[in-house]
């Protein structure tokens, strides 16, 4: 067996364990654009955020909080900082005005000026002062990671999913997404199962969510959803209804007395979507200029395994779907998964970052015509 890249993985006795990095040939991506390998051994990771001096952010499940940097900008780390550890599953990050946001199953986390502080300390045993945002949400790990992102306002917004597959909870804060208002938690969307990524049109500033439709009611019910936030408070009809017209066996003859707001878009039974990001920069052809890009981690429970690619989507100037269509494949071939798309980021130079948490690399994909 060829390899081009080797990853030392563990040492056995006097035997050294080797296995070939990953294979980006199987990978099939739209006409002119090119993969490559941003970052390797990673520990589950999930999503990403960059700071001005073009530093990569990235939240690991397994419970630390990385720092990855390409000094050199030749498209490849080469050096890495952990910045927080001993985290609940550490899976979202944002930044904001300098500051790195970062959370845990019930806390938010900020480390203040964090590529400042990288750049003055040279000890890499050294770990940033942490600051507590809030240590007050429901600590249920089934739904319970989080994807962050703020507005332009600055403001932080959060999801927190149902504790269940499918249930009715007396805390309101289950199954919605919020935003922290002068200190206050307020709900942007409601009746939302478990949404782990969520992105901002870069011209309507609307709140573009995906959501992963309940287990066990077959193979090919119900979809997952893309949804679109016009009004904050909407509802989006879990646990009583799934996708556009699926009414759930044991919630669903319950009125509870909202207008239910359907999807813009049915992804698939069980493609289990994942983090988004809209389009930004000039690297990429102008015609997917506000296209949104969405991670199907892939299914779990499906006799058929469905998902397992990066999808792209074209919206209108309303926000309406026009079109949607596979942007790279083959983590899934034959029945066999060799990687879990887990989040785009859109860098500051218009390329693309997408981690994979079963790989456990950073993909980086650039546009060459």
């Amino acid at each position: 067996m060829k390899l081009n890249r080797l990853s030392i993985i563990a040492v056995m006795g006097l035997q050294t364990i080797f296995l070939p990095a990953f294979d980006l040939g199987q990978l099939n991506l739209e006409e002119g654009f090119e993969i490559s390998i941003f970052a390797e051994n990673l520990d589950s990771p999930r999503q990403m955020a960059e700071g001005k001096n073009g530093t990569i952010f990235v939240g690991e499940r397994s419970g630390r909080i990385i720092a990855l940097i390409d000094s050199d900008k030749n498209g490849q780390v080469d050096s890495r900082r952990v910045l927080a550890q001993d985290l609940s599953y550490s899976t979202g990050l944002s930044m904001s005005n300098g500051d790195l946001y970062f959370s845990e199953i019930s806390k938010i986390w900020k480390i203040e000026k964090i590529e400042d502080w990288l750049k003055a300390s040279s000890n890499h045993k050294e770990l940033p002062e942490k600051i507590l945002i809030i240590d007050s949400l429901p600590d249920d790990t089934w739904h319970g990671w989080k994807w962050l992102k703020h507005d332009q306002q600055g403001r932080l917004y959060f999801n927190i999913g149902a504790p269940c597959n499918i249930c009715l909870s007396d805390d309101q804060k289950f199954a919605s997404i919020l935003r922290i208002e002068n200190g206050q938690l307020e709900h942007v969307a409601k009746g939302v199962r478990n949404s782990v990524g969520f992105d901002f049109h870069p011209e309507s500033k609307k709140l573009f969510f995906t959501d992963n439709g309940r287990d066990w009611l077959g193979d090919d019910s119900p979809s997952c959803e893309l949804n679109r936030v016009d009004t904050d408070g909407q509802f989006f009809g879990y646990p009583y209804k799934h996708a556009s017209n699926i009414s759930d066996p044991e919630f669903g003859h319950i009125n509870p007395g909202y207008d239910f707001v359907d999807p813009i878009l049915e992804l698939g039974a069980h493609v289990a979507p994942t983090g988004v990001s809209f389009h930004k920069g000039d690297m990429f052809p102008d015609q997917m200029r506000d296209n949104l890009f969405i991670a199907l981690h892939g299914s779990w429970n499906r006799a058929e395994k469905v998902g397992y690619k990066l999808l792209r989507v074209t919206l209108d100037k309303k926000g309406d779907v026009v079109s949607s269509k596979d942007f790279i494949t083959g983590w899934l071939k034959n029945g066999k998964v060799s990687g879990r798309p887990s989040a785009p980021l859109f860098r500051n130079d218009g390329s693309l970052l997408l981690s994979d948490d079963k790989a456990n690399v950073i993909y980086l994909v650039t546009y060459k015509g």
